[in-house]
């Protein structure tokens, strides 16, 4: 049982609470706090002091004061004016994830919404009723302001829910549930559009999806290794304890645990060649680099998932800060940094592949007998190629760049939403150049037969043969690329 606004969320959580395996509630201790926070802004609304966003108008209208009669009018009107995306919608999940790490910061304590609102938002996420978000129109600073209009709209009975895999508007779908629209309160229009939860949604899955592909990388290069029969040396502890980086460390472990007991290494022990490719080779220090990039996001995005990043932020009934805990630079940086880190993965996938059809060391040129009339595996190194170039221009820094807005009052933003969509662009592209590389890692290792691999290596390879058989004369790749694609995505590799 997770307890919003008490227990710390991690990936891990978000992911089991989104997929229903883990049960979220709100408890007694958090309900308290938001039960204050709402007292604290009730008495500040009633008041004559001036609060952003509880009395006040919003961005260059701040200095405009609302009056108590009017405050309801203003929070609604907050969330239709701000719901301007535009695009493709964001996959269900993302808007499920948005939802869940919402709820986690209201129950903070220091947003001011009434518990009844944040109630009717874990009715949606309970009920599997998704608000459909489109992918564009957030600059990162404010918060994901359009982005979390759309996502609360069906609070009001506007906008669109996922349904059936259509988009249906939200009154249809809160009226087959028996539920009425809300009305808002002072500051409960903000504390919903104010904060990163876009880009934070996009950070989790993205994270969650790069810890497999990262595991994944190893066992495809290993099965690389294997078929181009390279060396083990490069991977000994001792090499690795006097440079000692975290993810190269955990990457040559992993290469030794998945050589384990190979008789096809064994059998290379003793040949002339004194050194591979630096693919082959620097797979440490490379796949390493990328998971550091990893933990350093990872580690970011744990403190954002567990912080308030909406404004004001509410501590007293006398004291209100505007500050700008929405402001989305940190997860912006660091995502930018890790789709290079993510980006090198498919680089280096891309290299290992071409190695193996460049007939060395007991390998058919292009991974076929028949060449000539055959172009075996020639060509699915083009779509690797392709997808690495790619990638490439993905990882331009949206974080580098920045367009005032609201007439020049937020006249610095992070842009870290388009940073969170091309990180998980990037990602997708990966899962490709991988499937790719293990079709061909698999070919390569049928002409080291009949040596043996190790237990995991010999059973990803089986795993690849259920679904896609060895090429003996060409034929259409197609079909096996998108199986291995499937494959991927669905996580079917054995990776620990």
């Amino acid at each position: 049982m997770f307890k919003y606004g008490i227990d710390q969320l991690t990936v891990k959580k978000v992911m089991a609470i989104a997929n229903g395996s883990l049960k979220a509630i709100i408890n007694q201790a958090a309900i308290k706090k938001i039960e204050d926070c709402r007292q604290n802004v009730e008495t500040i609304a009633c008041s004559n002091q001036a609060v952003y966003g509880i009395n006040t108008g919003f961005g260059p209208l701040c200095d405009v004061q609302i009056t108590p009669e009017e405050t309801s009018k203003l929070q609604e009107n907050l969330l239709i004016t701000h719901a301007v995306g535009v695009g493709k919608p964001i996959d269900k999940m993302g808007s499920k994830i948005m939802m869940i790490c919402k709820v986690h910061a209201l129950c903070q304590g220091f947003s001011g919404v009434r518990l009844e609102l944040i109630e009717r938002i874990l009715y949606f996420i309970d009920h599997d009723l998704i608000p459909v978000v489109p992918e564009q129109g957030s600059v990162g600073a404010s918060g994901d302001l359009a982005p979390l209009a759309h996502l609360f709209l069906p609070l009001l009975g506007e906008g669109e829910f996922w349904f059936e895999g259509t988009i249906t508007p939200a009154k249809n779908i809160l009226k087959q549930h028996g539920l009425k629209p809300m009305s808002l309160e002072a500051k409960e229009g903000l504390g919903l559009i104010n904060g990163t939860q876009f880009i934070l949604a996009h950070t989790i899955m993205g994270l969650d999806k790069m810890n497999y592909l990262l595991d994944l990388a190893d066992v495809a290069g290993v099965m690389s290794l294997e078929g181009y029969q390279g060396s083990a040396s490069p991977f000994k502890e001792a090499l690795h304890n006097i440079r000692p980086f975290k993810g190269n460390i955990k990457v040559a472990a992993r290469i030794r645990m998945l050589l384990k007991d190979s008789q096809n290494l064994k059998n290379h022990f003793k040949c002339n060649r004194v050194q591979d490719p630096y693919s082959i080779r620097c797979m440490p220090q490379v796949h390493g680099a990328s998971r550091n990039a990893y933990y350093h996001l990872n580690e970011l995005a744990e403190i954002e998932m567990n912080s308030v990043t909406d404004n004001p932020i509410i501590l007293s009934e006398t004291e209100a800060i505007s500050g700008g805990n929405f402001h989305g630079q940190p997860l912006a940086m660091a995502l930018d940094y890790a789709s290079i880190a993510a980006s090198e993965l498919g680089n280096i996938a891309d290299r290992r592949c071409y190695l193996l059809l460049e007939g060395q060391y007991g390998l058919p040129r292009l991974l076929t007998k028949a060449g000539g009339l055959n172009s075996g595996f020639m060509i699915p190194q083009y779509t690797t190629a392709a997808l690495v170039t790619e990638n490439k221009s993905l990882c331009f820094p949206p974080s580098a760049d920045s367009i005032p807005t609201s007439l020049g009052q937020e006249d610095h933003v992070s842009m870290g939403s388009i940073s969170g969509r091309q990180f998980n662009q990037i990602l997708g592209n990966i899962e490709s150049i991988l499937a790719i590389e293990l079709m061909y890692a698999a070919q390569a290792m049928e002409f080291r037969r009949p040596n043996t691999f190790s237990e995991i290596i010999e059973e990803n390879f089986k795993i690849i043969r259920s679904k896609v058989p060895k090429l003996e004369d060409d034929r259409i790749l197609k079909d096996d690329i998108h199986t291995l694609i499937t494959m991927v995505k669905n996580r079917a590799f054995i990776v620990n």
